[in-house]
């Protein structure tokens, strides 16, 4: 039976040999033979069954042990902190460019739906002004420009309510 403990290093365990590889998770769902939702799953925490870790191990040519094994010692070093937090960064970044993909494309398509409906009126500047203002924000955030509620603010909150210093 896989126990809770051992889901946190079955799911660093799982991503870092996805991004070792350089491969998105869809390339590893269809390499593996696994469904697509079963890798997101996995790799968000959720429990996996005992086939798919078998497949997975067996994938990456490792034992089964070695994928649900607890990572204590990695977990309080300072570099792993470090390479999550890296890691959650870049996954930020991505989640921007692909609102901004998102955007561009779906504001194309408003225009060219309002040239083609009513050439008169450009009402698709609306739709462009609020959602780009959605997009500037996210934008901002991911790359620090402001930080209302950044990593400082977050460490003086926790300070805060621990009442002492971390």
């Amino acid at each position: 039976m896989v126990q809770y403990e051992q889901q946190q290093g079955e799911v660093k365990t799982v991503r870092k040999l996805r991004l070792k590889r350089a491969w998105s998770q869809e390339q590893l769902a269809q390499f593996s033979g696994l469904n697509i939702r079963t890798i997101q799953r996995i790799e968000r925490g959720q429990k996996a069954g005992l086939e798919s870790l078998k497949s997975l191990a067996a994938f990456f040519e490792i034992e089964l042990d070695e994928l649900l094994e607890e990572k204590n010692m990695e977990s309080s070093d300072k570099y792993s902190e470090e390479e999550n937090r890296v890691i959650e960064h870049v996954r930020d970044i991505k989640g921007f460019y692909s609102h901004l993909i998102n955007y561009g494309v779906v504001i194309l398509g408003l225009f060219i739906v309002n040239f083609i409906t009513s050439p008169g009126y450009y009402w698709a500047w609306w739709a462009a002004f609020g959602w780009g203002i959605g997009v500037i924000s996210h934008g901002m955030s991911v790359f620090e420009v402001y930080s209302f509620f950044g990593a400082d603010w977050e460490k003086k909150q926790i300070e805060k309510r621990l009442g002492k210093k971390l």
